[in-house]
């Protein structure tokens, strides 16, 4: 077996996404004060949950989003990378689309 540096990995030589569509669900709806908190997001509410949607989201930017979460005192249901063209802004047949 070698070492660290002679096997292959995501750390060496793949490439790894820039960022993607992440849907965030959040239990109970948000006040309109909380929605700010999230400004950069698309903010649905789809009782009894609140969805927040990230485009194109980056490692760091989710977890800046979670943190904000659990500082807020909020309840987090779920989080699940969305595929590629779905969410909100792109998808006329995703739940609570414009």
């Amino acid at each position: 077996m070698g070492t660290a540096e002679e096997r292959p990995g995501p750390e060496r030589g793949e490439a790894r996404p820039v960022g993607g569509d992440f849907e965030i669900r959040i239990k109970g709806r948000v006040s309109q004060a909380f929605r700010s908190a999230f400004a950069e997001l698309t903010v649905t509410v789809s009782p009894p949950e609140t969805v927040l949607h990230g485009a194109r989201l980056d490692q760091a930017a989710l977890y800046g989003i979670l943190d904000r979460i659990q500082a807020l005192g909020l309840e987090l249901v779920e989080v699940r990378r969305l595929p590629e063209g779905r969410g909100p802004d792109t998808d006329p047949a995703y739940p609570n689309s414009p």
